[in-house]
């Protein structure tokens, strides 16, 4: 069973590969721009908090700290903020979970294919994450590739010391 593809016909096409790894890629890289956020709010309530502001509410003069005048907008702005980047981070860490996952996909299946026997190079994309590692791969399997042929050409040889006194003439 060949379950590598030649390194000219593969192509990844599902972005989404492994699952598990790439979900949780994707939301410790969001939980940390929404925690920055949110960082920003409160450090910019806590700033705020000292100064006072006056304005017209409902045709009334009212007299509040600036950070309660900011913080409802602080926070509608963080949330349309969080709301926009959220979807461009979401997108763009696909994609660069894609060349991690998309290589360790394909490491797990060149090993899959070596315990079946299958002594062929592992192939990655240009680009794509785990190079050294492919590298490093294809460097063992070349070697196992070669003291296989001296494991068999020394048979071949050993079997034709003991049949040659047996040659029929």
């Amino acid at each position: 069973m060949n379950r590598l593809k030649s390194p000219l016909s593969y192509q990844r096409r599902n972005y989404y590969i492994d699952k598990k790894f790439q979900t949780k890629f994707i939301v410790q890289f969001w939980l940390v721009l929404a925690i920055g956020s949110l960082l920003t709010v409160a450090a910019v309530y806590w700033l705020a908090g000292n100064t006072t502001t006056v304005g017209i509410i409902n045709g009334r003069i009212a007299v509040h700290t600036t950070a309660e005048y900011l913080l409802p907008l602080m926070l509608q702005t963080v949330a349309i903020e969080l709301a926009i980047v959220s979807l461009f981070t979401i997108i763009m860490m696909l994609f660069i979970s894609h060349k991690i996952a998309g290589p360790l996909y394909r490491l797990k299946e060149s090993l899959k294919a070596l315990g079946d026997g299958n002594l062929k190079p592992m192939h990655l994309r240009q680009g794509d994450q785990l190079q050294e590692v492919a590298s490093c791969y294809n460097e063992a399997i070349e070697k196992l590739n070669d003291k296989i042929k001296k494991i068999k050409n020394s048979s071949i040889e050993e079997i034709r010391k003991i049949l040659d006194p047996f040659k029929l003439s």
